[in-house]
């Protein structure tokens, strides 16, 4: 009996997060030798190829997957890991996989492209709650009212696993001299708040990451302290390159001259790194802590991944992380839901007519310091969260649930069984 032909369209080789889900599910699909697995690779915005490498064995079967367009044969599932606007149903069985929204209400195109599908999963409890609260009023060109634009298609939360092979602790002392960790080892500081995202489109405190408002708010803590932690931003705006990187530090020299006194250091860390480096930047002895003020997130990959180094974490109080982060293990910060900023807004992604989180500053100023002079207090929550993060959210599980749903579903190969044929004498002739 052959096997059930599963397509995968997705960002497999890029440096981004939906890249990372990608290879994530890829690779869970062909470990499984349950499936006939094809990839038809996809661009993720702007972000770059070439994360995976052909002298790898374990990227080269991922590699070994992609296959040209146009397809010659529908396949048994259809998986597209992408914004649900860009869903289109084309296998027996049509699944779309997400990390969502970030905001309290998605657009209508994500809930037409979620309907498209026969199966969405979602990466959050937050992504899958906000599909099925979300409608629309559908009216024709006239403004006559012809229905509602609602969720019809089942969701289920998939979960982004966290690898413990490629994200582990590391005891002090006990990294590898790369060129990354001997950069590191040049911060003069000998604390450090780790921030990784992309520095997304929107006004200083608008952008959804936050980033801008992160970096004044740092800066107003500890301006004119005797004593100052630096803060490392690995971060872009888009492609790895160096007017990018001008542009990054053109906003961040931009705040710093709105704020007066002797301001602590900012580290930039800029441009595409590999799981290898992400996981030294995440364990070197001079980084505390990940600090995140996100407006919302779909999951929230890299505080996922940062719990592995064992350390704490502080971040907002709302959206996709809070799967994996409670106040029991983490610093949340408070704050209230407010509209979107208009230069935040994106056309058929973000729209106007939503909220995410804005973070209370003067508590994230008083968990800032209180982090730098009282740290000890907050390691056992580091190392307890890594723990829970890696016995409840690992890879593996993740895995594991993704092969339950694919079962589950999938089209049901019939083997067909011809009788057996038995020869016949005939009589013979007289």
């Amino acid at each position: 009996m052959s096997k059930p032909y599963i397509v995968v369209s997705c960002p497999l080789d890029t440096f981004s997060g939906y890249g990372s889900r990608a290879r994530d599910i890829v690779r869970s699909l062909v470990d499984s030798e349950k499936y006939d697995v094809k990839v038809l690779s996809q661009r993720w915005g702007n972000t770059p190829y070439g994360f995976l490498k052909k002298d790898n064995p374990e990227d080269k079967k991922l590699l070994d997957c992609i296959i040209p367009a146009p397809l010659t044969r529908q396949p048994d599932v259809w998986i597209q890991i992408t914004v649900p606007n860009e869903f289109q149903k084309i296998g027996k069985f049509s699944i779309g996989i997400t990390a969502g929204i970030e905001t309290d209400v998605c657009t209508p195109e994500f809930i037409e492209g979620c309907n498209r599908m026969d199966l969405v999963l979602a990466s959050s409890n937050h992504t899958k709650s906000v599909f099925q609260k979300t409608q629309y009023d559908k009216k024709d060109k006239d403004g006559k009212l012809q229905g509602t634009v609602k969720l019809e298609t089942p969701v289920e939360v998939l979960f982004e696993g966290v690898d413990v092979n490629k994200y582990f602790h590391v005891p002090p002392g006990k990294l590898a001299k790369t060129d990354l960790v001997t950069s590191l080892d040049g911060i003069k500081e000998q604390f450090s708040f780790l921030f990784v995202g992309h520095w997304l489109q929107g006004a200083i405190g608008e952008d959804r990451k936050n980033v801008g408002l992160l970096i004044q708010t740092f800066l107003e803590t500890f301006s004119n302290k005797s004593k100052q932690p630096a803060l490392v931003l690995k971060t872009m705006k888009g492609p790895a390159c160096l007017m990018d990187r001008d542009e990054i530090l053109s906003k961040i020299n931009a705040i710093r001259k709105g704020i007066k006194g002797k301001l602590p250091n900012i580290y930039l860390l800029h441009g595409e790194v590999d799981d290898s480096d992400m996981n030294d930047l995440y364990n070197h002895p001079k980084i505390k802590a990940m600090i995140s003020l996100t407006k919302g997130e779909g999951f929230g990959r890299p505080l996922l991944e940062f719990t592995q180094s064992k350390k704490p974490i502080i971040a907002t109080n709302y959206s996709g992380h809070l799967d994996f982060l409670d106040a029991e293990f983490a610093s949340l910060i408070p704050g209230e839901l407010k509209n979107v900023h208009e230069s935040a807004v994106q056309e058929k992604l973000i729209i106007k007519e939503s909220k995410w989180f804005s973070p209370d500053v003067k508590f994230t100023q008083l968990i800032l310091k209180d982090y730098f002079n009282s740290y000890k207090s907050y390691e056992t929550k580091g190392k307890q969260l890594g723990f829970r993060c890696k016995t409840n959210f690992s890879f593996e599980k993740m895995s594991e649930l993704l092969i339950e749903i694919i079962d589950k579903n999938a089209p049901k190969k019939v083997e067909i069984k011809l009788p057996n044929i038995k020869k016949i004498s005939l009589p013979k002739k007289s």
